[in-house]
């Protein structure tokens, strides 16, 4: 029993000692649900605001004079000694100290993630990443740098990738057919939300408005379920998902097979759904031929027909990430793994026209939103991968709506995340039959009709 463990572990005086990267509302808001978990505490904290470090530490109770800020191995170790707390600007600090057992990630940055999972991985330490923008954009090289390393690498729980494993675990475990996966949007899909439009939400939300906006136009979605998607190789029925508006009376029939009257294409897929009644949720849909199987299902109240509908009514984000962080340590269970071949991808799509010189902003910026597609039809394209997106200087004309190419970038090669992707893209991609539905050949605009149809 994991609480029964960790109550050990506090008695014992010997919690388990988490590094962190990350103080921002993601990290800060971690720190501080770890400082109520027992048998657990953060001990180091990097950002490189170690000021906003230092104050998470604050928040939780930690006397000022108790926060030592440091960014080498040998001082960290003193300071962790005398029983001090460490606060650093450098993302491999953490895991180079022989007083850390166990790094997690919590930022939305993939270069940051990439940064810190790949020093865990070369100093043998396990890592827990509470960000799945650097899992879609490099987590199948490092899993595969972790397992050849002996290291452990998982996705959290928490954010809706790491819930939906527990529904598909659930579902597929007991041999019913899984059709749909998906999450509730929490906002209205609008691909052209910026900074500012999204700026009264955010500041009424007490959140960056560019996080905001990347809600909003969809990237954080596409991030989510291609994180999902990758890791259960469930597929989207078309690009950019259908997202339709749904209740949780009405999703089993929107979601039931075209033969069946519904919309979903093939067993298998990954969708979203929007509207308030399913918003921060996460969903599976299965199909049960078997009319005893149905008979019970529809007595115990979970749906009517052979189409059924589990629903998560929430999910916590970081607040629920120890708990992948204590399994991960006292068990060396993973939550969330990228399969070895990759199905799906989040590709860069232009907000607005640029032109050579821009600078590429960040996700919910001005410049790009993500789109979800097959990997296959990614990588014909040569589509950037959003996740290399943010800080990429472009060098070719892109016109609003159109795929931004890895040809139309230049990119830093001297960052772990490039280094990273470069060596992933070299791994053999073993891509999976396409599913039930017939695709054309791909193309690069993501206008017309197929882009509108993801806004409301």
């Amino acid at each position: 029993m994991l609480h029964q463990d960790l109550l050990n572990l506090e008695s014992k005086g010997t919690p388990i000692r988490v590094g962190v990267s990350g103080a921002g509302w993601m990290g800060s808001g971690f720190v501080a649900q770890v400082a109520h978990v027992p048998g657990m505490e953060v001990n180091v904290l990097a950002d490189a605001d170690t000021r906003a470090a230092r104050e998470a530490f604050i928040a939780t109770g930690v006397e000022g004079k108790d926060i030592v800020e440091v960014d080498g191995p040998g001082p960290a170790m003193d300071v962790l000694r005398s029983g001090k707390r460490v606060v650093t600007g450098s993302y491999a600090l953490a895991a180079q100290l022989e007083a850390v057992d166990i790094v997690a990630d919590v930022t939305p940055s993939p270069a940051v993630g990439a940064e810190t999972a790949y020093a865990c991985i070369q100093h043998g330490k396990d890592v827990v990443m509470v960000n799945i923008e650097a899992d879609v954009t490099v987590g199948r090289i490092l899993n595969k740098l972790a397992r050849e390393a002996g290291v452990l690498y998982t996705v959290s729980s928490g954010d809706e990738p790491g819930c939906l494993m527990e529904l598909y675990d659930f579902v597929t475990s007991l041999g019913w057919e899984l059709i749909v996966m998906g999450k509730g949007k929490n906002n209205p899909l609008n691909p052209a939300a910026t900074p500012e439009t999204a700026a009264e939400s955010a500041q009424r939300a007490g959140k960056d408005a560019f996080q905001v906006a990347s809600y909003v136009d969809g990237t954080k979605t596409m991030f989510e379920m291609t994180c999902a998607a990758n890791a259960t190789g469930c597929l989207p029925m078309q690009r950019g998902m259908i997202g339709p508006e749904a209740t949780l009376e009405t999703l089993s029939g929107i979601f039931a097979l075209e033969e069946d009257g519904g919309i979903a294409k093939f067993p298998g897929a990954v969708d979203f759904v929007q509207g308030p009644s399913m918003a921060g949720g996460v969903f599976v849909v299965v199909r049960v031929e078997d009319e005893r199987i149905c008979d019970d299902l529809q007595y115990l109240k979970v749906g009517k027909g052979k189409y059924f509908t589990f629903f998560r009514p929430y999910h916590l984000w970081f607040l629920e990430a120890p708990h992948s962080v204590a399994r991960a340590f006292l068990y060396r269970q993973t939550t969330l793994v990228p399969l070895e071949r990759p199905v799906a991808e989040v590709m860069t799509v232009a907000k607005r026209a640029v032109k050579p010189g821009d600078r590429l902003d960040d996700f919910g910026g001005f410049t790009f939103y993500g789109i979800m597609d097959r990997a296959e039809e990614a990588q014909a394209l040569n589509a950037l991968p959003v996740g290399l997106a943010p800080g990429a200087v472009v060098i070719r004309p892109v016109a609003a709506g159109e795929i931004v190419l890895w040809d139309d970038v230049k990119l830093d090669e001297d960052s772990v995340v490039v280094k990273l992707r470069r060596q992933q893209d070299a791994l053999p991609p073993s891509f999976p039959p396409t599913g039930g539905d017939e695709r054309g050949g791909a193309v690069r605009q993501a206008g017309g009709t197929s882009r509108l149809s993801l806004s409301t």
